[in-house]
């Protein structure tokens, strides 16, 4: 087959159908293209780190990740932890925020100013008496005591509790005295009164021996009229001057505290003596003795005592004990001329029983501003 067309003349070549500038540009690119996607020979660091996960496999091991990181795992037990700790506290949490919620006055030292009477007081006790005071003492809140709040409606709220409102004096050494002695003087005062007014035995109506065992065995009319009171009480032979009994029969405590406002005092004496001078005020938060029995009356006791302190050298006195040189009291709440040996409170029960109107002075048992009375028996203000 010839390449001739017929005629007898040559073919002519086709014309390219692509310029060749655009031809070039092709194939410089295709060339780019085929440079760019060819294998290359990995860097050394990259030869390392493929070796060490090849290694890493064939041991089993699992490669560090933000799932294995041992300070990531760390991090997520902590979280863990936190929220079961959040999750045992939340709820008992929750239930006190309400309590306070609903009740401030349970927070210590009532910050909101919430609390009742009764708490309010016991968190602002009163400061040391240093000196008689000037007045009886203002009005309390006239809330009416009750077997958990004994005190209520009394100043004796922000009395002290029990021996801890007897404070003693710094001793000092006193002209042939020194100051060991004098010491011992306050310690003996101390332990009398509170043997006398604080021990339980004592307030259930029983015999005051540690009390006995403190005054000095030379002042037998002394003992001989406290002993007699105790074991055959009259009009003379009042144990009440000295101490403070209850019928358990009649009478029991509310709680265990008794409330103290008082001070204590020494002074060199005549005849080369020492005088301790004490004046304290008890109250006694008191129910019947019959079971179930819920209404309170208080019995306000106060004492006033004048301790002397002989020379041993100069006197015949037995050492370690003390000499009783005046002692006066007044009770307050408790019936006029009955001399059985107790104390006998006045409810509000038995007044509206009974429908007799008291009659005498009045007289506030909290008044400590005056001297002791002790023969007028009137009606108390409070109790």
């Amino acid at each position: 087959m010839s390449d001739n067309q017929p005629g007898g003349k040559p073919a002519e070549e086709p014309e390219p159908s692509v310029p060749d500038d655009i031809w070039e540009q092709f194939t410089r690119d295709t060339e780019r293209d085929i440079r760019a996607s060819a294998p290359k020979e990995p860097s050394a660091r990259a030869r390392m780190v493929t070796e060490r996960l090849r290694q890493q496999d064939a041991r089993g091991e699992q490669p560090t990740g933000w799932r294995t990181d041992p300070a990531r795992q760390k991090a997520d037990d902590r979280a863990v932890r936190r929220r079961r700790w959040w999750a045992v506290i939340g709820a008992p949490l929750a239930i006190a925020v309400a309590v306070v919620a609903m009740k401030p006055s349970l927070l210590p030292g009532d910050p909101f100013g919430s609390a009742g009477s009764d708490e309010t007081y016991a968190a602002t006790p009163l400061p040391e008496e240093t000196a008689a005071p000037s007045a009886a003492p203002s009005t309390a809140d006239p809330d009416v005591p009750t077997l958990t709040r004994p005190f209520a409606g009394s100043p004796a709220v922000r009395y002290s509790n029990g021996a801890a409102g007897i404070v003693l004096p710094t001793a000092k050494a006193v002209g042939s005295f020194s100051k060991a002695q004098v010491q011992r003087a306050l310690q003996q005062t101390k332990r009398l009164l509170v043997n006398a007014n604080l021990d339980p035995a004592t307030l259930r109506g029983g015999r005051p021996e540690a009390a006995l065992k403190v005054i000095d065995p030379s002042q037998k009319d002394l003992l001989r009229l406290l002993n007699t009171g105790l074991s055959r009480p009259d009009e003379k032979h009042d144990p009440l001057r000295m101490f403070s009994r209850f019928n358990p029969a009649e009478l029991r405590l509310v709680g265990d505290v008794v409330k103290i406002r008082g001070r204590m005092t020494f002074e060199a004496g005549r005849q080369e003596t020492v005088v301790v001078h004490a004046d304290y005020t008890f109250v006694y938060p008191l129910t019947h003795a019959d079971p179930g029995a819920t209404e309170v009356a208080r019995t306000i006791v106060r004492r006033v005592l004048d301790i002397r302190l002989y020379d041993p050298a100069k006197y015949q006195v037995t050492p370690g004990r003390i000499s009783i040189a005046n002692y006066d009291s007044s009770l307050g709440n408790s019936a006029c001329d009955v001399y059985d040996g107790y104390l006998h409170p006045g409810f509000d029960s038995d007044a509206d029983s009974t429908g007799a109107s008291p009659t005498g002075p009045a007289v506030d048992p909290y008044d400590r501003s005056g001297e002791v009375d002790t023969k007028s028996c009137g009606i108390v203000t409070r109790s």
